[in-house]
């Protein structure tokens, strides 16, 4: 069995972090069985839809370097991968149920429906609706369609077939709910557009998807799709509901609260390697042995520790590692520490390598440029060596030209911290290095190689006995005007023989 998973959003607006985590877990578990992914959009309610939305979701999964394998754009066996194409499917399902008796034409008016709702709630009845229109004879519901009546298609659920009770691959075994569904719950809208719960359950069937990964928030509407899944005489997939995500003060992350837009945090610098490993771990917990006798996908012979919310993973790796009985039950808090920590290291990997440094200098170009518009010193090349010397320093890649700006202007000698780390320095010892180090540099057979330049300073520090600190700071404020940075002789062999003697020289002035 080919194992086929759906990312199935709405095109509300902008893909947030709770989604895309949604679509990471289901490209992980796809990608973890050689099976396939799906994009489907849930657009049946146009009054919601977002000019621009779907563009916005398959541009933020390309960013993060999510890529399903069908769906806009990726035209397969599947399609179409709108649901608003495919209304035709939910006609003919739609009329099945009814022809069956599983369902029935309602034509109560909204306002008598809020008075059936409301004589219900006063007699303390659970049920949401009378069932008026299922004693409808077949010539009444017939006269009415043709006089063009408005209606809606109800489920009947007095007449469900015999089912299972609902289960979930993370959750385990779950109650069986009816009670707080709606009585008879629309599958039909009078617009003829179906409702999430019909057009969910029909796409999934017709597409082939064999497990269900999706939000928690799902969890209630289980009973009635299985519901379905029986009443039109289809196996069901495999259900996995994924516990929500939380903000930092531990509410509901909403795309109405703060920036929990994915393009937030690409407009922000953060690595979208370390934005999935920050998504994938979080909620990544204890893998047990509790429902994996609900799991079709094969097993892995033995299961092991999952990885620490802090292991940094690259997405092969997290394909690897990932199993669905790791998820937790919890609901997870996102902690931004944990992003910073990871975004650190997920920079020093691609600074390891030739092609990853080359990436991080093209994007951040643009940044140093605009930070420093009349800088000669911000080509590409030049760049690579400054994010190189920075390893281990940055956090963020946008961080370059605050942390860095010396590499490209020249270093403020009156700002507060120059003047600072001026002060700490006996006017000697300054004025000696640095005439010292100026003779030195003169030299223009001098081997522009870091670790000679690293022996010359030390040289001249023991030549004139001078404390290493203090010698290093005098060098490093004229160097940088700033107490952290680069080794000294990373920055020097950096900025070159001519700039580094301006600098000496202006520093020896000052």
């Amino acid at each position: 069995m080919t194992v086929l998973l759906r990312f199935a959003p709405s095109p509300t607006g902008a893909l947030h972090l709770g989604g895309l985590r949604t679509a990471l877990y289901n490209y992980l578990l796809a990608k973890k069985h050689s099976g396939k992914l799906i994009l489907r959009i849930e657009d049946t309610d146009a009054t919601r839809a977002v000019p621009g939305a779907v563009d916005g979701i398959r541009s933020a999964l390309e960013w993060a370097g999510i890529e399903y394998d069908y769906g806009p754009g990726r035209n397969g066996p599947h399609g179409p991968y709108f649901q608003s194409e495919r209304l035709d499917l939910y006609h003919s399902h739609a009329k099945r149920l009814v022809e069956s008796g599983r369902a029935y034409r309602c034509f109560c008016s909204p306002d008598k429906l809020a008075q059936t709702r409301e004589k219900l709630a006063r007699t303390g009845s659970n049920a949401t609706y009378d069932k008026t229109c299922l004693n409808l004879t077949e010539e009444e519901v017939a006269r009415r369609m043709r006089a063009g009546e408005k209606s809606v298609v109800r489920l009947n659920d007095s007449n469900l077939p015999a089912r299972s009770a609902p289960a979930d691959l993370v959750f385990g075994t779950l109650r069986d709910a009816h009670a707080s569904l709606p009585t008879d719950p629309v599958l039909l809208k009078s617009d003829l557009f179906p409702t999430y719960h019909l057009a969910s359950v029909v796409d999934d069937h017709e597409m082939g998807i064999t497990h269900v990964l999706r939000g928690e928030e799902w969890l209630p509407s289980v009973p009635l799709h299985l519901d379905l899944y029986a009443a039109l005489s289809f196996k069901p997939p495999q259900f996995a509901h994924v516990p929500l995500l939380l903000n930092p003060d531990g509410t509901k992350m909403s795309k109405r609260k703060g920036d929990v837009q994915v393009f937030d945090y690409k407009r922000r610098g953060w690595e979208p390697a370390a934005i999935l490993n920050w998504l994938a771990l979080a909620g990544w917990g204890v893998q047990s042995h509790a429902n994996s006798s609900q799991e079709s996908v094969p097993q892995p012979p033995s299961l092991k520790q999952a990885p620490d919310s802090t292991t940094p993973m690259s997405l092969p790796e997290m394909i690897e590692a990932f199993e669905l009985t790791s998820i937790t039950h919890r609901r997870t808090i996102l902690d931004p520490m944990k992003l910073e920590y990871l975004n650190k290291q997920h920079l020093l990997r691609s600074i390891s390598s030739d092609d990853g440094l080359s990436e991080l200098a093209e994007r951040v170009h643009p940044t140093i440029k605009q930070a420093f518009p009349s800088s000669q010193y911000t080509t590409v090349p030049y760049i690579r060596q400054t994010i190189s010397s920075m390893k281990g320093r940055l956090t963020n890649l946008q961080d370059m030209p605050t942390l860095a700006p010396f590499f490209f202007v020249e270093p403020d000698l009156t700002s507060h911290e120059a003047v600072s780390m001026f002060q700490s320095v006996p006017q000697a010892t300054h004025d000696i290095f640095l005439d010292s180090l100026l003779v030195r540099f003169s030299d223009a057979k001098i081997p522009w190689q870091v670790q000679y330049l690293n022996d010359l300073l030390h040289e001249e520090i023991a030549k004139l006995q001078m404390q290493s600190k203090a010698a290093m700071t005098v060098v490093r404020r004229a160097m940088t005007g700033m107490r952290t940075g680069p080794s000294v002789a990373d920055i020097i062999h950096i900025i070159g023989k001519d700039r580094t003697v301006v600098r000496l020289e202006t520093a020896r002035a000052s």
